[in-house]
């Protein structure tokens, strides 16, 4: 009779398992989950799952590449997120680098790209899940020695959306800056998609792309949004175990 007891005790237990909480990832290449034929190139969202226990916290990488706050909703990638919303569910919200492009049907400008952040917080508090709001990770370009800015007014402006719906903020483009500043123009560019010819048959002529990273620097730009989580002391983060290796 005890054995049985057990034994209905554990089945009970796995039944009213609480479902795991799922990670929805919109934002751009950056942070995207990349084809087989575009390998090495690795989007930071990539490397979160290995960080958390699957049956507690699911990631659904829903960022595609070459999108914006606008193109994003545009093309119904972001109501899917939200029909799809469960009490409790995160967001992570990281867009910009295509949002700045004038000319495309990317293009907003640092106003629209606020409110347009504002506008997908609200919905994503509508459906009692919480938002998280990400400012776009650094571009490698240095003058000399000197890691310049890429990103204009945008991150601001995500900051200022931030601070108007009182939103948690990871800062990529400071903590990612202050990274790649540190390593300096030679040692960063291990970080980056950076391969001879002939050293990939996805890159024939070999590739020089200082936008997206490669499996280190997607694995280094997660641990930056894993500190992150910890310092704002996010509820998931008490979900966190230790990730794979990185800088």
């Amino acid at each position: 009779m005890r054995l049985l007891g057990v034994l209905l005790a554990t089945v009970l237990a796995i039944a009213f398992r609480a479902p795991p909480v799922t990670v929805w990832l919109a934002g751009d290449s950056t942070m995207a989950q990349k084809q087989p034929d575009k390998r090495p190139e690795t989007g930071w969202g990539e490397a979160l799952q290995p960080c958390f226990d699957s049956s507690e916290v699911r990631i659904a990488n829903r960022a595609m590449n070459g999108r914006s706050t606008r193109s994003f909703v545009a093309e119904g990638r972001w109501k899917a997120i939200v029909d799809s919303l469960h009490a409790g569910d995160y967001v992570f919200i990281q867009f910009g680098h295509n949002d700045e492009k004038i000319g495309t049907n990317n293009y907003s400008s640092p106003d629209d790209y606020r409110r347009n952040l504002v506008q997908l917080v609200d919905e994503v508090r509508a459906k009692q899940a919480q938002p998280v709001l990400f400012t776009p990770v650094v571009r490698r370009k240095f003058d000399g020695a000197q890691l310049v800015p890429t990103h204009g007014a945008y991150p601001d402006a995500a900051r200022a959306a931030a601070r108007e719906r009182n939103v948690p903020l990871v800062d990529m483009e400071r903590s990612s800056a202050a990274l790649v500043q540190q390593l300096g123009p030679d040692s960063s560019r291990a970080l980056w998609l950076h391969l001879a010819a002939g050293a990939n048959p996805n890159y024939p002529n070999g590739v020089q792309d200082d936008t997206h990273f490669n499996p280190l620097g997607a694995r280094t730009m997660a641990g930056l949004a894993i500190d992150a989580m910890r310092s704002l002391e996010l509820g998931l983060a008490t979900q966190l175990r230790s990730c794979p290796a990185r800088p």
